[in-house]
């Protein structure tokens, strides 16, 4: 199938979305390799490798069909062996499966095709990786497709946007039948590519995740014992923490399937973070898969979670307005800010509880954030009213009281308890004489979060029900 006729959603991933980031460090996977980009795993390892390299777009779309072109290059990153391959030419590589005992450090490419023809083949040259690499990757689910390249961020360079405008002109789109009937805005929604035939045409977006992020834990788990329900139409999990949206191979939805023996592979209906566990439901089929979207875009489904705070938080509907960004950390208001999104949640119960004792903590692999006191953690039962991405990680931060073990807005946090007003959007928030300098305040702000939490933290999804309780469900005991 042509990509290019097909309808489009978004996966810009934390469960995760993750950003487009084109400033980052340039690296080499293997050598020669003049088109490849690194994109920091954090905002913080991204000022980290400021100094390095950087990889610009190429506005000429050079004959070798490389969208990006590196400055400079830096030190290689190898797969596994670095040893050339005689009979194809491209390096060794240890295969993605099983999973491998090592992983490079996380890396995304971003591509826009120059050169219409089967995916596998453009990617393999592109980036001059061997083709079952390439395969391997597509079959994990690491490579996506837009038919338009996603608006840059605050970070592209003037030349990177000048590019950006040239391939997204309105006479460049109209000559494209597949754009046809479609807004930019539809054509930059992302898609997975699932079969490496798969034909993409000239000025269609690519980003591959080269080193996809693994969930090694999923080869541990008893995913049997942690079937909460199976239904006609569906299978309530009880999620583990841990997880990645990188890759299909190893997700809940997989070894569900697997552990019940279905042919047919179970659908994600929703999403809780990475590092939440607790109740999600997945489809057995796409009809239900549809109804389900349907049920919690007319709010009939009903959440409730259980949060591990670290101060304590007052009872009752807390509300703040998230910025409209799809990039970790989320920003929270106290005040409302027009086209900032509403986030509510109502504290249903709160009460003392010992902080995780040290054995607690290695057993689930919590992180320690520097919280100043922990002795006593303060178990919050939350409805959640709106579905924000990490919405009760950031509102119960801004509140002063973060989720045990969130290593990605604790940091913060500590920095407004210990110097208030830091927090740009907070209770204390300063008066700025100007945009620039709330820009430079926002960004400072952003700094002082940490980086996505590697396993676990305090928080569950306990109980899920909808059609007023119709259908019930609860997880386990944390």
């Amino acid at each position: 199938m042509a990509i290019g006729s097909a309808s489009l959603s978004t996966i810009f991933t934390n469960g995760l979305a993750t950003s487009l980031l084109w400033t980052s460090s340039c690296r080499t996977l293997f050598t020669p390799v003049t088109l490849v980009r690194t994109l920091a795993p954090s905002h913080a390892l991204l000022h980290r490798h400021r100094n390095i390299s950087r990889c610009n777009l190429n506005p000429q779309f050079t004959s070798s069909n490389r969208a990006f072109k590196c400055e400079s290059s830096a030190s290689s990153d190898v797969v596994s062996s670095a040893t050339t391959s005689s009979s194809t030419g491209y390096p060794e590589y240890g295969r993605l499966l099983p999973c491998p005992s090592e992983n490079g450090p996380p890396r995304v490419e971003h591509l826009v095709v120059s050169k219409g023809g089967p995916v596998l083949d453009y990617i393999s040259k592109a980036l001059d990786l061997p083709p079952m690499f390439v395969a391997d990757l597509i079959h994990f689910g690491a490579v996506y497709y837009a038919l338009v390249c996603p608006d840059p961020p605050p970070s592209a360079t003037p030349e990177q946007i000048r590019v950006y405008k040239e391939v997204t002109a309105p006479s460049v789109l109209k000559s494209r039948p597949s754009i046809k009937g479609k807004t930019v805005r539809e054509a930059q929604k992302t898609f997975r590519i699932t079969q490496p035939d798969e034909v993409v045409e000239v000025g269609t977006y690519l980003r591959v995740h080269v080193h996809p992020k693994r969930f090694h834990r999923c080869y541990e788990i008893d995913w049997k014992s942690r079937i909460i329900a199976v239904a006609e139409s569906y299978v309530v999990l009880d999620k583990p923490a841990g997880g990645t949206t990188d890759n299909i191979e190893e997700s809940c939805a997989t070894f569900a399937t697997r552990a019940l023996g279905l042919t047919t592979a179970l659908k994600t209906t929703h999403q809780i973070d990475n590092c939440t566990e607790g109740c999600v439901v997945l489809a057995r089929t796409k009809e239900y898969c549809s109804v389900f979207h349907r049920k919690i875009r007319e709010k009939k489904v009903k959440k409730i979670y259980l949060a591990l705070a670290a101060a304590p938080v007052s009872c009752g509907v807390i509300t703040h307005y998230m910025r409209p960004i799809n990039v970790a950390p989320r920003l929270v208001s106290e005040d409302f800010v027009k086209g900032w999104h509403l986030c509510q949640l109502e504290v249903l119960e709160c009460k003392k509880v010992p902080w995780p004792n040290a054995a607690v903590e290695e057993k689930q692999s919590v992180e320690d954030c520097g919280w100043p006191s922990k002795v006593f953690a303060y178990e919050c039962k939350i409805n959640l009213l709106t579905g924000r991405t990490h919405q009760i990680r950031a509102q119960l931060a801004a509140c002063g009281a973060p989720v045990v073990g969130d290593s990605m807005y604790m940091p913060a946090a500590i920095t407004e308890i210990s110097c208030p007003g830091h927090d740009p959007f907070g209770k204390y928030k300063r008066q700025y004489s100007s945009e620039n300098e709330k820009a430079l305040a926002v960004e400072e702000w952003i700094a002082c979060h940490g980086k996505e939490p590697s396993f676990a933290i305090g928080l569950q999804a306990c109980q899920i029900s909808w059609d007023d309780g119709e259908h019930f469900y609860e997880a386990r005991s944390p």
